[in-house]
């Protein structure tokens, strides 16, 4: 597997600590445990460089890394933890709102699910969310390892049907294991350099 350059940047919770803005911005968002970091280091051809934990609500702020020099990586806390205080989802809310809203950069949101599991309650609320401000998004389905190829059929069927997605559309299918799926994620992210440099139809 071919690894990407990448770096870490820094981890925030204001944006008076994000980094400048200046390169295209890929942001992974789910609930906890669906496996966004190690999805990043899959992407990247690292095993390290996004810290994974079996702890859920572990990721408390927003963590920048750069990607060759082309793009910034988002991982966003996770969300839907139920262990997590009252107080503690209240200020992820508000800091990852705050990303959400004002950030120029913004490319789109890579809306990161457990195959296994259905949509819940909290990924239909931030869809309506993003879809509200016409934030793109492109749900990835992680895990799909774990599955025999006939329970995959089932689960990315069922999967779709809750996102509200039309036959085989818009939900890519993806395992950190294997790295299936990892071409073609990779080709929705160059996309979205293309429009950023073209300055057509960017947020």
């Amino acid at each position: 597997m071919k690894r990407i350059p990448a770096e870490f940047i820094r981890a925030a919770i204001e944006p008076v600590h994000y980094p400048p803005a200046g390169l295209p911005e890929v942001v992974f968002v789910g609930r906890s445990n669906v496996g966004k970091s190690s999805l990043i280091n899959a992407l990247l051809g690292s095993g390290k460089l996004a810290k994974t934990s079996r702890h859920p609500g572990r990721t408390q702020q927003l963590i920048f890394f750069r990607v060759d020099d082309r793009f910034i990586f988002v991982d966003l806390p996770g969300y839907g933890f139920a262990r997590v205080s009252a107080s503690m989802r209240r200020q992820w809310k508000d800091m990852v709102e705050a990303y959400l809203t004002d950030r120029p950069t913004l490319g789109f949101v890579i809306l990161v699910l457990d195959i296994r599991r259905d949509f819940s309650t909290d990924d239909h609320l931030l869809v309506e969310w993003l879809s509200s401000r016409d934030i793109p998004i492109l749900p990835v389905a992680t895990k799909i390892d774990k599955l025999s190829k006939r329970e995959l059929s089932v689960r990315a069927g069922a999967v779709r049907k809750q996102i509200g997605l039309p036959g085989e559309a818009s939900l890519l299918l993806f395992s950190s294991e294997t790295g299936e799926g990892r071409e073609t994620l990779w080709k929705e992210v160059q996309r979205l350099e293309n429009v950023f440099h073209n300055d057509s139809g960017y947020i």
